[in-house]
């Protein structure tokens, strides 16, 4: 064997070694995907946190990166870019989900891909309107400030007491925590999301204090300027985990039920790992851990057991979650901005 050779072949025996050594480096680069999903902020976004570290540790190489986001910049984003979308999955309740199909930036879902959905509430899948997955739900009910109302309110009609005229704290129907209680005040009176206007006589009829926003009402209860207020069953129960004087009420006939949604982005990169997703969010596991302090999701599977330190903030039998009462955000949404403007008319001052 001639030195030629024997360095030829050293060399085809060093080039097949690199090769081999650079595979696993090539596979593990291919094997590096980043899931971007549109999450929550603060301590509510650690349920999502919990499933992404599951997520991750199933398949080496990925990372799921969340944004706590809310505004109206993802959405521009998401209709602004070419080819891939810069977000994989995102959340909505359920005005902003209705846009979301009109405008077409959500992908419907493919049921075989996501069995779970099964298990999930048919009223609450219903409301998908085929898009997503109802992930979620919170309430509005009523807060009330323990050291002033020795009798707890138990429905929605007493907040009409005589004694409290003035006393009531209500949200600005620019928000979907207003235009909720707006639609509450109606259906309590006989009117419907078609039929505003009792509900706007007894809105009225409360002489009520607004708040801008659901920490500005439960600031309002603190400082005793009003007494009761309708308000997110998350928002009371971590006042009254603060120790501020605080309680809430599931009233009847129903809380009102907003639902979450969570949707495949289009143009996402990886829809199999959106719906692997989504699947995990609709497991018994991840409900049961979002159902418990200090996040308060309402569950939307069938047979989840609510921990014991939730069920005064959320439906913990069957009889309370068939009990829960809806909008029909499609009713109103064309009028909203109208709703808006007549709310600021008479609640201005």
């Amino acid at each position: 064997m001639t030195l030629f050779t024997n360095r030829r072949r050293f060399l085809q025996s060093g080039a097949a070694l690199g090769a081999a050594l650079a595979m696993p480096s090539l596979a593990r680069a291919q094997d590096k995907r980043e899931l971007v999903i549109v999450s929550f902020a603060g301590q509510l976004q650690e349920p999502h946190q919990w499933l992404a570290r599951q997520m991750e540790a199933k398949h080496p190489g990925l990372t799921i990166r969340l944004v706590p986001s809310e505004s109206q910049d993802v959405v521009a984003q998401i209709k602004a870019s070419q080819g891939y979308s810069p977000y994989d999955a995102m959340p909505n309740g359920e005005p902003p989900h209705l846009i979301a199909i009109r405008d077409s930036y959500i992908l419907p879902l493919d049921p075989a891909a996501v069995p779970n959905a099964t298990k999930a509430v048919p009223a609450f899948v219903a409301k998908s309107k085929g898009y997503g997955i109802p992930a979620s739900y919170s309430l509005i009910g009523i807060a009330y400030n323990t050291a002033l109302v020795k009798t707890p309110p138990t429905a929605w009609k007493d907040l009409w007491d005589p004694q409290y005229k003035g006393q009531i704290g209500i949200p600005r129907a620019s928000s979907n925590l207003g235009l909720g209680f707006l639609v509450a005040a109606a259906k309590t009176f006989g009117g419907s999301e078609t039929d505003l206007t009792v509900g706007w006589e007894k809105l009225k009829e409360l002489n009520p204090k607004v708040g801008r926003s659901p920490s500005q009402l439960l600031q309002m209860l603190e400082r005793e300027e009003i007494v009761m207020a309708p308000i997110w069953n998350n928002d009371a129960a971590g006042a009254a985990d603060k120790g501020l004087p605080i309680a809430f009420v599931k009233p009847a006939p129903g809380p009102i039920a907003v639902i979450s949604f969570m949707s495949a982005v289009k143009g996402t990169r990886y829809p199999e790992l959106v719906n692997e997703w989504m699947n995990a969010i609709l497991s018994p596991e991840y409900q049961q851990k979002a159902a418990g302090a200090p996040y308060y999701f309402g569950p939307t599977i069938e047979g989840v057991e609510v921990p014991e330190a939730a069920r005064a903030y959320t439906p913990a039998t069957p009889e309370e979650v068939a009990a829960l009462q809806t909008v029909d955000w499609s009713a109103i949404a064309a009028k909203r901005g109208a709703i808006v403007e007549e709310f600021d008319r008479l609640f201005a001052s």
